[in-house]
Parts: C-alpha cells; structure tokens; sequence
C-alpha cells in the first residue's frame, strides 16, 4: 500500500542540518532537528540512535520527523557519541555512558526556548531498545515513549543469543557494526579536523562481535539495560509495536503483562521496518498513531489514543510457503489485557509420529544442516528473507501431526514441555510450528530453541550429564494464525539449526519424552490501528544504480558441505546506489557471506563476512574493505577481522584484530 504524501500539514516546518548538544564532559553530540514555526514552545520528541543521521537514516528521517513536526512537535534525531560527527567513542551497545548522555540531552532539550518541557521519546531497534532503558532512568522531562523493534531482555531476545544458543547473526550484527563506523565523518559539518577525528576513531573501533560472545552466560553484563529486571521503573505510558516477520515480537506481551503504566501495543505482520512502511501488507497509519499518541501523552489533548484494545494483533491466515512474502492475508484481533481469557491451553503430547493424548520417548539426532530453509533471523523487508517450503527441513527432523477437521487459532506463546536424555554433555533442541496444506506445502509459523546445558538457569554452564533425565520448557515465538480445516498442524524438532545458529561442539543424540503446549484463541474481531499509511515529503534522493540480493545454497556430496552464500549489492539490502541530492554524497554498501558446514563434524563450521562501504563526493569519496571470519574448535571461537580504508583511492587506515573466545556450553 502505497502512503498519501502530506504537504497539508498544520505547521510549516524548519529543518536545522545540524546543531551541536553539549554533554558535561566536553563531548558535543550532533544533531538534526525538524522545527515547526510557531510563537510559542512546543513538546519535543527524541531519537537517539547512532546510524548516522547525515547519510545513514536520512532517507526515512524526512518522511517520519517530517510528518510529526508537522503537526506541532519538534523532532530532534541525535547521532550517539563516537557515531556520525558526535565526537567521542562508540565503545558498545547500550553502555551506561549512552544513557547518562541521553539524560543530558533530554534535560538540554527540555530547557530549549522552543521546548515547553514535555519531551518524548520514540526509535526502532536501537531507538526502541534505549527509549525503554532511557525511560528506565527516569528523566523528569520524559513523559512518554514509543517504541518498535525492541526487547526488555538483551539476553535472550537481541541478535546474540536466542534462548542461550548463540545466532549466527551475532557475526552479521558486529561485521555491520565495523563497516558503518569505518565510514568518514561529514567534512562540511566537523570541519577541518574531520579526517584526525576520523582516523582516531577506526583506531579506537572495538572488536565488535567478541564482548558480546565473552559473555556466553546471562551475566551483570546482560542484566544492563534489560528492563525485566525491574519493570516497575518504567514510569511513563508505552505504545508498542512489531510484527511477525521481525524477531523481537516476543517482548511485546511481555510488557503488556509486566509494566503497571498505561500502555497499548500494536503486533502486525511486518519485518523490522515501521509499521507506514509495513511488509509484508498491510502497512497502517504509524505516523498518524504516532501524533495521535503524542497528541495525548505530551499536549494533554483529550483524544483516543488509549481507546483501542490493549492488544491490537493481526490475525495470520494460511499463506502458501515462499522466500518473497509481499501480502499476509488475515484480520485484526483485540485482547483487552495481557494474560487473556480469550487464550486457554491445549495441550497435545507427542508420540509415534502423532500429537495425541498419549507420550511416548523418541530419539532427535538430525543432520547438522536442519535448517537450510529457515530465511532470516531478522526480517527486514528484503525478497527472499522468509522462510521457503520447510518440506526439505522437516524431512530432517523429527515431526508430530495433527489432523484439523475445524479451524484452529493461536494467539501468544507455543511452547515444548520435555523431558530429555542426552548421550553428550552439550546440545540443543530446536523446534518448528507448520501449517501443512492438503499438497503438503509446509509453512513455518513459528519456530524456538533451547540451549540444553542451561536448563539449571541462564547465569551458569551445566553441561548434561550423558543417561540422565533433565526436564526444561522450549518457548516458541508469539504468533497469532489461523490453521484452515483440512490442513494439519505439524511440530517438528531437532537437534540443531544451520545456518541460523552456531552448532554445538558436540553432536548429540537426545532422547525425548514431550508435550506441545498451543495457545488457543477464541476471542474476537476489533478494529486494526488506522489503516491508510501517511507521511511528509520524500527525502530527495537519486538511484545511480540498482542493487540486488542473491541468496543460494549449494551442496558439495563428496564432503557432505553446505555452503548458503548472501550477496547484497549496492546497499546491505540491496537497495543499490544512491546520492542524497541536499548533501551532495553518494552511498554504496555491498555486503556478501558466505556460511559452510560439514554434517559429519560440528567443529567444520566457518562463517566468512565480507564488506565493501563507500561514501563521498567529487573530490571527497572514501571506501572501507572490511572482511570477517569465524571458526571454532571444541574448545574456543576464533574470531579475525581487518579493515583498510582509502580517501580519494590512496590507503589511509589499516588494522586487524585476531580473538581467541572460550566456548561456554555453545
């Protein structure tokens, strides 16, 4: 669905390229603010992110803060300290630092002659990440948030570890970090000591994949900036959204049933993009939810905002597997809390190929490659993300049926109550939710995992004993779908997960005795969020090539190799090569990885990443060459990176990094 374009808005609006926020420790922070024209102060909204807001978000900052200080707010998107011309060093995610300075600029902002003192906080990600731990601070200024794309809980629902497993993407998440920071610093805007700051800071770039696999357990360090650990210290109202396709779905309820503030969430179909620009369709009228929301919390404009269920969820009907998914057919659904009494459990036990009333053990010890169809961890709206045909991965694991004569729908949290004997000392277990068609085309509606040698608690390592019975939960991710009558319902597990996690040093074989848990709703149809996407003008921007991703998997059967390669040109997601016309500067991102495993040997499995990042202009054009690897033994990680950067074609920078990481039950 395409957005309405608004040059209509009520307020004519002022865009200032950049202003500097001082912080108390000499550090200037860089910012871009949208500013209505007005006689009187206005509430403000912050996001605080570090994605470059010159050449990194610009193309979606103009439609989105556009679109909201055009209705009477002033936006101000700030580039975190070390990220963008923000001076200083980006030393992690989400360190104290980054909120003892987002304090800071909330108070400046707060006390700014355009400023009447409410500010808000909105972001995607990052943005939704440090909105919650921001409000988790308490600054006087803050009165309210919104948020897409985040977790409460770093450890288990963040692109590093999926219930104690560790993700591939961790790799992806921190070879991205190190090309978007090798990019230069805006010259016309740090002036002439742009290339000295530049040049400090890729010799100051951290390492970034290796603190975050330095803490396989979920320690202090993971504590930091997780709200679950006390959600009683979010004191302003919170409007949630996300979708299926994306992975942070799963905080969502999770607030819904914890915080003790007003609030309201919105769970749609989309990957990791704002819900305006929502895919797969429908995309809603985010920007209008947004005014709405802001209009109530910041100006005190009696309105709807909290007239909606508290959970407002679309509904997925059966779609035909493919890796493009462009439409996901269903309905909105509303819930009124969160627990519900619109969802009850069925519990359905595994036995003989069947879920039925009765357990029986069974034995999981599948291929090292399960999992070649899964598509991406982290949907970002991208053709060929989505899962394929999950015939090929459930022909590798094990699976349980059950025929449907009616419609069965399920709304929150599926899950995978086991007992398990294992002959190893590490595994794990995976588990698939399929809705199967009469042709028997599998569709994946949910999938989850569990790291075996946690079940004794996330913060320690307690490796399996071999012949000894241990009992744990495997949680599915929250999915709303309707099976259609005639299809069946299909769980499938498995004993590991290529290429979406590292596989485990050792190649286990478990024994299983278990129950699938559904959560069955029987609750009712209600009103969707708004539904036609608006936002302000376009960024200007100029397409100087096209790009594309390729996705292949290929098998070498002498070796019994699994090679899947992604290769993305022009952008990281393909989006080609571009020009932002008011700034003169041109963007070019290719990325390419390439993942290999061997089934007869755990311990074969390499990941190489490799990136190519230029940005500049005539007489002003920098690049980065970056390459990643990862490969392991029983007993560590071996993580190596180099990067070499040019200005103008001549080399300028050049560094490697070489890490050596104690595996700890991964």
């Amino acid at each position: 669905m395409a957005k309405k374009i608004r040059t209509d808005l009520p307020y004519e609006v002022n865009v200032i390229e950049n202003t500097w926020i001082p912080m108390s420790d000499g550090v200037k922070l860089s910012s871009r603010i949208w500013q209505p024209v007005s006689d009187k102060p206005l509430p403000a909204v912050l996001e605080y992110i570090p994605y470059r807001k010159s050449d990194g978000t610009r193309a979606r900052d103009e439609p989105m803060h556009g679109y909201i200080s055009g209705h009477g707010y002033v936006c101000v998107r700030v580039d975190q300290r070390g990220s963008g011309e923000s001076t200083g060093y980006l030393e992690d995610e989400y360190i104290k630092q980054e909120q003892d300075d987002a304090l800071e600029v909330i108070d400046w902002i707060s006390k700014q002659p355009w400023c009447d003192g409410n500010v808000g906080m909105m972001g995607k990600s990052w943005g939704g990440f440090n909105s919650l731990q921001v409000a988790f601070r308490q600054p006087p200024a803050l009165r309210a948030i919104l948020i897409v794309g985040f977790t409460d809980d770093r450890y288990n629902d963040d692109i590093h570890y999926k219930n104690g497993c560790l993700l591939n993407d961790n790799l992806w998440w921190g070879s991205i970090m190190l090309a978007d920071q090798s990019r230069a610093i805006e010259p016309r805007i740090a002036g002439d000591g742009w290339r000295e700051q530049w040049l400090d800071r890729l010799e100051h770039m951290p390492h970034w994949p290796v603190p975050w696999m330095q803490h396989a357990l979920r320690d202090e360090y993971w504590k930091h900036g997780s709200i679950c650990e006390d959600y009683s210290r979010i004191q302003v109202p919170v409007l949630a959204f996300d979708g299926y396709s994306d992975s942070y779905t799963n905080p969502v309820l999770r607030l819904m049933e914890h915080l003790q503030v007003p609030r309201r969430c919105v769970i749609g179909p989309w990957a990791h993009v704002y819900a305006h620009d929502g895919y797969p369709e429908p995309a809603v009228g985010f920007l209008q939810e947004a005014v709405r929301w802001w209009d109530h919390w910041l100006k005190g404009i009696d309105n709807d905002a909290m007239t909606p269920p508290q959970v407002q969820a679309w509904m997925e009907e059966y779609l035909r597997p493919s890796a493009i998914q462009n439409v996901s057919p269903g309905r909105w659904v509303g819930l009124d809390s969160w627990p519900s009494p619109d969802v009850s459990e069925r519990r359905l036990a595994l036995a003989a190929g069947k879920l039925g009333d009765a357990k029986a053990p069974f034995t999981v010890k599948t291929p090292l490659s399960q999992g070649l169809l899964a598509g991406e961890w982290m949907g970002a709206g991208v053709p060929g993300e989505s899962p394929s045909d999950q015939r090929i991965d459930d022909g590798q694991s094990v699976v349980f049926e059950l025929d449907l004569a009616e419609p069965l729908e399920i709304f929150g949290y599926p899950k995978v109550e086991f007992e398990v004997v294992s002959d190893k000392p590490n595994a794990q277990l995976f588990a698939r939710l399929c809705d199967v068609a009469p042709d028997g085309a599998s569709t994946r509606v949910s999938y989850g995992t569990v790291n075996l040698t946690q079940l004794q608690g996330q913060d320690k390592y307690a490796p399996l004993v071999p012949g000894q019975a241990a009992r744990g939960t495997l949680q599915l991710d929250c999915i709303g779908h309707q099976f259609p009558a005639g299809h069946k319902l299909r769980l499938s597990l498995a004993s590991s997960a290529w290429p979406l996690l590292w596989p485990m040093p050792d190649d286990a074989e478990l024994t299983v005795t278990a129950e699938l848990v559904l959560p069955v709703f029987s609750g009712k149809d209600a009103a969707g969020p708004i539904p036609d996407p608006e936002s302000a003008a376009l960024t200007p921007i100029t397409q100087l090539s096209e790009g594309f991703v390729t996705r292949e998997v290929s098998y070498d059967i002498v070796s019994d190799t699994w090679t899947a390669i992604t290769d993305g040109r022009g952008g990281v997601f393909g989006e080609g090569i571009i020009r932002f016309d008011e700034i003169d500067e041109e963007l070019e991102h290719n990325l390419k990885r390439e993942l290999t495993l061997t089934n007869s040997d755990p311990l074969s499995a390499k990941y190489v990443l490799v990136h190519n990042m230029r940005i500049g202009r005539e007489g002003w054009m920098t690049e980065a060459k970056i390459r990643t690897q990862m490969t392991c033994d029983y007993d560590n990680f071996y993580v190596k990176s180099e990067m070499v950067s040019t200005e103008n074609g001549v080399e300028v920078f050049a560094k490697k990094w070489d890490d050596t990481i104690p595996r700890v039950g991964h």
